[in-house]
């Protein structure tokens, strides 16, 4: 199930904290959904069979967490909890893809 894959978790946990957040109301949207869009994305390409098929999702998911990173330098407050959080699961994100392209 993916409720136990820790990459997963992180990207909960990530996008519950940036619901949190105070900022613009066009960034805060957009922060939101590259956010959720992390999440869902490690969801689906955890249920493909093929390696190719989960690395297409993981790397969708790497490319919403990196616009989900801009939305943090665009933003007017600094939220450095919210950054390390970012880094924590760009580092997970990029193990979990570097596993799948050896497969």
């Amino acid at each position: 199930m993916f409720t136990q894959f820790p990459t997963y978790n992180l990207a909960v946990q990530f996008h519950q904290a940036c619901r949190s957040a105070k900022m613009p109301g066009y960034l805060k949207s957009q922060l939101l959904r590259a956010s959720s869009s992390v999440a869902l994305n490690l969801a689906e390409g955890s249920g493909k069979d093929s390696p190719r098929d989960q690395q297409r999702f993981y790397s969708i998911a790497m490319g919403s967490l990196r616009e989900c990173q801009a939305a943090l330098d665009l933003s007017p407050t600094r939220y450095c909890e919210l950054v390390a959080m970012a880094d924590h699961l760009r580092a997970s994100l990029y193990r979990l893809r570097q596993a799948r392209s050896s497969s």
